[in-house]
């Protein structure tokens, strides 16, 4: 069988906009109501919301990758990009820098040419160490002739799910693909345009690593674009990582068929609007910490107790395993015991926490969330 790339019409997609008109549609609708709600928000709300979006965003696409991120340190280091408040952070985390960067730089510059100068850069952001876990590769460079295929299986029994273009071919393909992504695709749906702008790259797959991560980037880019905005209130990774499975097996399916890439289209439309559907708890977490802390602008808190109670915040209702201890408050807070056990008490008497279980060395608590009616499910 032969890979979509190999096909003589390649790289002119088709696609039936009749099987697609549905879903388009209510992707539009969908988009739509979520901005308009967004703008209704206020400023410092936006800027929340974007934060933990980026969060998001940030720590999903790299773990659809198999890489797993601290999400606290990567909030640290988003809140440091975002200028927002970093006061009893982790630390940032330097490896999540450079795709925060990328993801950034795609969204909030999304006006500006995509060059493969700037493609190069990316990449090279993504690897500030030089290596990919303990391969070193090259930085900043189309990836070699040497035969670029996805494998899984154990040695003697691979399957090859996918073998992109040869090396030989990657320039003439990327000079190809920025004149589609700045000529050619004007007069595509700008959705269709983000969808076809990740298949399109991660089927050139012209690095040595970071493919799949570039190409989401530019998803998120072409949606800036069709939106004429820099801030992303959904996380397609995020949605696509929640999908994993099907999200290979499409693609798989898709560059192993004709150019008719109508089943692709079909799939991230879909996502789109699941992405969207969980915008919804998202942005509710950063309303319950903004009406909680309007409450609570009174109430004396030390920065332990306010850096605890964030923390908890953040995750949201249910969101704690477990609920918060006396030894989970020493160790994001480091104080002793004893100083934990009397922050957490007052807690309990202001009503900010309430107690999960009966007693013991196991007692834990809750935080005591607002009610709040989210715009974005009205």
């Amino acid at each position: 069988m032969k890979y979509i790339w190999e096909q003589k019409s390649w790289p002119h997609f088709k696609w039936q906009s009749d099987k697609l008109l549905n879903y388009l549609s209510r992707a539009r609708f969908a988009q739509g109501n979520l901005l308009s709600k967004i703008n209704s928000m206020g400023l410092t709300l936006n800027r929340e919301s974007h934060a933990e979006i980026l969060i998001e965003e940030t720590v999903k696409t790299a773990a659809i990758e198999g890489i797993n991120l601290d999400k606290e340190s990567v909030r640290s280091s988003v809140a440091g990009k975002l200028g927002l408040p970093t006061a009893g952070l982790k630390q940032p985390d330097k490896n999540a820098d450079g795709l925060i960067d990328v993801i950034l730089n795609a969204t909030t510059h999304y006006k500006k040419p995509l060059t493969a100068k700037r493609l190069k850069s990316w990449q090279a952001a993504l690897f500030p160490t030089g290596y990919s876990g303990l391969k070193k590769i090259h930085l900043g460079k189309w990836r070699g002739n040497t035969a670029m295929r996805v494998v899984s299986g154990p040695i003697g029994r691979e399957k090859i799910h996918f073998e992109a273009p040869p090396g030989i071919k990657v320039v003439s393909e990327i000079k190809t693909f920025i004149n589609w992504w700045g000529k050619e695709s004007k007069d595509t749906d700008g959705l269709l345009k983000a969808g076809i702008a990740h298949f399109y790259f991660v089927t050139i797959h012209p690095f040595e690593d970071g493919n799949g991560r570039i190409a989401r980037a530019l998803a998120d880019m072409a949606l800036a674009q069709d939106e004429n905005l820099p801030q992303r209130y959904y996380s397609l990774s995020g949605r696509i990582m929640a999908e994993r499975k099907a999200y290979y097996d499409i693609l798989e399916q898709s560059q192993k068929s004709s150019l008719d890439i109508t089943p692709w289209l079909l799939w991230f439309l879909k996502c789109y609007l699941r992405a969207i559907a969980d915008s919804e708890v998202t942005i509710g977490k950063v309303l319950q910490k903004s009406v909680f802390w309007q409450i609570h602008a009174q109430t004396g808190l030390n920065k332990n107790q306010q850096k605890a109670i964030n923390r908890l915040l953040d995750a949201g209702q249910n969101g704690f395993e477990g609920g918060l201890s006396t030894r989970k408050y020493v160790s994001m807070t480091r104080t002793s015991r004893a100083t934990a056990y009397r922050d957490i008490s007052d807690l309990v008497r202001k009503k900010i926490l309430t107690r999960r279980n009966a007693g013991g060395r196991s007692v834990s608590y809750n935080l005591i969330f607002p009610s709040v009616v989210n715009p974005i499910n009205k």
